[in-house]
């Protein structure tokens, strides 16, 4: 793992990081000695993790939906040099049988959160900051049965270009990152058959699956000065499965 001293020291926010990608960015960004603030709504892998990495890392049970939760976990936070906004639900659900109330939900687990997010981390948010969004490859792939999702990804590709334009000014940079399939726990006992295995050896440039830690490593670049002259950018880390 690279080292990146600037991140020593400093508040990361990071939602959704009890399991999977989350989970190891929270162990990344502790590794280099940041003080990790990320939520969930799994209380119990989220306060073993916290519990395992110690001091430094601090774990708030939340539900991203609700507008003064959220306000209250990020308000005592401060100064802010990191925001991740990695949390999302990503339901198998045939468009046609896509109800109103399930199209609305996921929009604000997976785009309403990053807004209520950044809104209120950006006042405490200086020169320098840096705020990471999720993505997905899905928006480039567009696969069958996730057009609710691919939407909120949709949206969060148009929040990152125009956030970044608005705070820039700031010396506050946004940027997106779209993972590929990655090989995380859930993923694998879900949704990872030996023919999906396949499909993604066939589509990737490089055969080899993407795993949770690869992801992170460009996350800490990211959110790191190393990467201080990138901002309003959309970062795919997928083997080159969505290149054009």
């Amino acid at each position: 793992m690279t080292i990146h001293p600037d991140l020593e020291g400093g508040n990361v926010l990071l939602t959704g990081g009890a399991a999977g990608i989350g989970r190891a960015m929270v162990r990344a960004f502790a590794a280099q000695k940041a003080v990790v603030h990320f939520c969930d709504i799994d209380a119990q892998a989220g306060t073993a993790l916290a519990a395992e990495l110690g001091d430094g890392v601090r774990f708030t049970e939340l539900d991203l939906r609700c507008e003064e939760a959220v306000r209250e976990w990020i308000r005592p936070i401060a100064p802010i040099g990191v925001l991740i906004n990695n949390a999302a639900a990503d339901p198998r659900i045939p468009f046609e049988r896509t109800t109103s109330e399930e199209w609305d939900d996921l929009f604000a687990r997976n785009l309403r959160s990053f807004f209520l997010c950044a809104q209120a981390a950006l006042p405490a948010m200086k020169p320098g900051s840096a705020m990471l969004n999720f993505s997905s490859i899905t928006f480039h792939v567009t696969p069958r049965e996730m057009t609710a999702y691919v939407a909120t990804k949709a949206g969060i590709q148009g929040f990152t270009r125009s956030l970044a334009r608005e705070i820039g000014r700031r010396g506050i940079r946004v940027n997106t990152l779209s993972p590929g399939w990655v090989m995380t726990e859930r993923q694998l006992r879900q949704f990872v058959t030996p023919e999906v295995e396949e499909m993604i050896r066939e589509r990737q440039c490089i055969a080899d699956p993407v795993q949770p830690e690869e992801i992170a490593d460009v996350a800490l670049f990211l959110c790191s000065d190393a990467a201080r002259a990138i901002t309003g950018q959309e970062i795919l880390v997928d083997r080159g499965w969505a290149h054009s």
